[in-house]
Parts: structure tokens; C-alpha cells; sequence
């Protein structure tokens, strides 16, 4: 497991007063086509877990959360305020409040973002 990821958990628990959960307990959702995903929010952040399916696409878009992508598996096409750029295992996004971004996913993937504050629409 990455060293971002584990921060993130880490953080995470502290938040919640160590909130217990194993990801293979919560149900995914179908948040948009292609895009399923196990969602766990807690008092000032969510995470999201997504298995995505190749050819899914997230139309541009942009939210007042701060959002932090890394690509878990697969091939990921991410654009970020105009600038369209192919990211693979390890590679990890900072997205600002409020940019415009989209994404495909070039294979079947696994993603995780964290958002900052809570994102609401996913819950």
C-alpha cells in the first residue's frame, strides 16, 4: 500500500476517533456510468475507492472540494484545466477548488480520491 495512502487512512481514523471499516464490507455505488465506487465519508473529508470500467469517462466538471486522485491500477486519461495528461499506477492528481477537470479510463482501473470538505453528491 502507497505511503499516501496509508497517510490518508491514518488521518482518517484520527478524525473519527477510529472509525472501523474494511473496504470489502461497503457496498459500491454506481455514481455515474462505468464509475462504481465504495464511498466512505467522515466530519470534514470523503474518500472514494473506484473500480472503473475501461472506456468510462467523467465529463468535465468542477466542484468547490479539494480533491486529491491517485491511480491504483490501470491507465488513466485525466484532464485538468485545459491540459490532458496519461497517468498510470502511483501517479497521483492535486485538483484546486473550483478546476475544471475530466477523465477516461484508457483500461479497467482502480482509483482513489479523497475530497476535502465532504462531498456532499456522493453521499
Amino acid at each position: 500500500m502507497s505511503t499516501v495512502l496509508w497517510l490518508i487512512l491514518f488521518i482518517f481514523a484520527i478524525q473519527n476517533c477510529m472509525m472501523n471499516l474494511n473496504l470489502s464490507s461497503i457496498p459500491s455505488k454506481e455514481i455515474m456510468p462505468g464509475y462504481h465506487g465504495k464511498l466512505i465519508h467522515a466530519q470534514t473529508m470523503s474518500i472514494a475507492f473506484w473500480d472503473v470500467e475501461e472506456g468510462a469517462k467523467v465529463p468535465e466538471h468542477s466542484h468547490m472540494n479539494e480533491q486529491i486522485m491517485q491511480v491504483l491500477e490501470g491507465t488513466f486519461e485525466f484532464t485538468l484545466n485545459g491540459e490532458t495528461k496519461i497517468y498510470h499506477p502511483g501517479d497521483i492528481v492535486v485538483i484546486a477548488p473550483h478546476a475544471q477537470h475530466s477523465g477516461k479510463a484508457l483500461t479497467k482501473c482502480k482509483l482513489m480520491d479523497v475530497f476535502s470538505p465532504v462531498r456532499e453528491a456522493y453521499k
